[in-house]
């Protein structure tokens, strides 16, 4: 895959999306988008698939009857393999190529309102066929990956036009404009339409405001995670990510190591969830190698009955969320043994001891957490001194750039814990804070940023005004705070101040002043007015 043609399916991909630009807000129309090159996605994998199976018999899907005997007896034999390879289903007439066929058809047929069916059927196809792919699931080992995976796709949606007519020709219209496009699939060494796709929901996005931080982490903050996480290592047998959003930190893991054995993941938002499962799909990992689920992460974790243990834990949980802090929880596996729980206001320790509970003995563990953590008072306190007192977990705590995240300007850090340090007898603190490249009113970290950290993480490197190596006892002597000015001195000293050379420039001011004052008395006399001193 070249840069060029990366750039190329981006291009033409966000112009489809303008399609839609005008007519609704990036959250609405994020969600066709990405639906419909999802359902181009399906389509193209399994025709490719389904044309493998059929080779040995000079046969190609397309040409299959499916009202035949001969035909219902190869189609009944692609569906098994399909499902059971695959996870999913789409007779010949369901492709993609088929509907946008009718798309392109629907262009040039000069409608009328007596003229029903030429009005409905892309519509009525497309719910038909999505929902056949559903239920071609039910029942199988595919199916919770796959259930209402299209349920914000409402095709019959105002938003998409006033009138079922102009709602079915928005929707040809973006379904030709995507048929024109090549995925490259075939390809099996690329990775084209799952950077593409990444593309779009970064661009969706940076429009989407406040909101976006509720399913995106910035690339630059993702790979410093997931380089973190990795560090040493080239295989993973698992990784999981609490707070997974559309799941791009998760698939962020695996660019960084050749082979990543599962996925886990949970996502609260409902949406977001659908975006996480397209998004892995896409990204071509089986149905097997993920396990996303969707609900609450801290009042109903959904892979605590797996006794799930990471290898690689990564996340980017909400800022100072609320949550009950129910008295229960106090007797439960992830909260018990510190005594404390998180403060109702701010979840975000409890967020913190779920994961350590979820992480491997040889695991590590990096998290995006606001500032407060590292020195907040109360439970927290208590909760940050357990963790360094008694079971040595904090490896390092790294300070970001404030107005990196989409939606808020706050300044952030990364939190990284091992359960077995190689070091056990200091924390790496390194303060990244003031490295970034000013971009319009954002903060971006650029590549030599990004390496500068992982880099100095990954040897412990003590720079000076950067990064400091604090001992257990030094730490201790803080009373447990972690803020980071405490242990990285970035202070810089002005240049000393010639008092001499100023009380000149002061005595030259002087003589210059008293200078001008003459020329304006000189000039009030000639006018005959008074002077202004």
């Amino acid at each position: 895959m070249s840069e060029e043609q990366k750039k190329l399916l981006e291009k033409q991909l966000w112009a489809i999306a303008n399609l839609l630009r005008g007519k609704m807000d990036a959250d609405d129309y994020r969600n066709y988008i990405l639906g419909f090159i999802f359902f181009k996605y399906l389509s193209e994998k399994l025709h490719l698939y389904a044309n493998k199976i059929l080779a040995p018999d000079n046969l190609t899907y397309e040409q299959l009857d499916e009202n035949s005997d001969n035909g219902k007896l190869y189609i009944q034999a692609v569906k098994k393999a399909c499902v059971k390879e695959l996870g999913y289903f789409l007779k010949p007439s369901e492709l993609f190529t088929s509907i946008a066929q009718k798309g392109n058809n629907l262009s040039e047929i000069e409608t009328n309102d007596n003229d029903e069916a030429k009005q409905f059927f892309i519509i009525e196809d497309l719910e038909r066929i999505l929902t056949n792919i559903e239920q071609s699931t039910m029942g199988t080992e595919s199916e919770d990956d796959f259930v209402k995976l299209f349920e914000d796709l409402d095709l019959t949606s105002g938003k998409l036009g006033r009138t079922v007519k102009a709602q079915n020709e928005t929707i040809a219209k973006i379904i030709t404009h995507l048929d024109a496009i090549d995925f490259r699939l075939e390809d099996t060494e690329s990775d084209l339409l799952g950077d593409a796709y990444e593309y779009l929901i970064g661009e969706f996005a940076s429009r989407a405001g406040k909101k976006a931080g509720e399913f995106y982490t910035p690339q630059e903050v993702s790979t410093i995670l997931a380089k973190i996480v990795t560090t040493r290592k080239k295989r993973l047998k698992s990784v999981y990510d609490p707070t997974c959003g559309s799941g791009s930190l998760l698939l962020r893991v695996a660019k960084e190591v050749d082979d990543v054995g599962m996925f886990y993941g949970q996502e609260l938002n409902r949406t977001t969830y659908n975006l996480a499962r397209m998004n892995m799909i896409l990204h071509d990992v089986n149905y097997r190698e993920f396990d996303i689920k969707q609900g609450d992460t801290l009042e109903e974790p959904q892979h605590i009955d797996i006794d799930l243990k990471a290898e690689a834990i990564v996340a980017n949980p909400p800022f100072s969320a609320k949550w009950s802090a129910k008295g229960i929880f106090s007797t439960d596996d992830r909260f018990s043994q510190y005594g404390k729980l998180a403060p109702k206001t701010k979840a975000d320790f409890a967020f913190v001891q779920h994961m350590i509970h979820h992480l491997d003995e040889n695991g590590i563990m990096a998290t995006v957490l606001p500032h407060g953590v590292l020195f907040r008072g109360s439970s927290e306190a208590h909760i940050r001194r357990y963790l360094i007192e008694d079971r040595n977990y904090i490896d390092a705590v790294i300070g970001l750039p404030a107005n990196i995240f989409f939606g808020t300007g706050i300044p952030t850090c990364i939190l990284v814990i091992k359960k077995c340090r190689e070091v056990n007898e200091d924390v790496l603190f390194i303060d990244a804070s003031n490295e970034f490249e000013k971009q319009g009113k954002d903060n971006k970290l650029l590549p030599e940023h990004i390496n500068k950290i992982v880099d100095t993480y990954t040897n412990r490197a003590v720079i000076d005004k950067y990064s400091h190596r604090a001992t257990l006892q030094e730490i201790a002597d803080n009373d447990y705070n972690l803020n980071i000015p405490r242990y990285v001195d970035t202070f810089e000293e002005e240049a000393p101040i010639d008092i001499n050379a100023v009380a000149s420039a002061i005595q030259a001011l002087d003589i210059e002043i008293a200078e001008t004052d003459k020329r304006i008395a000189s000039y009030c006399k000639e006018l005959n007015i008074k002077t202004p001193f």
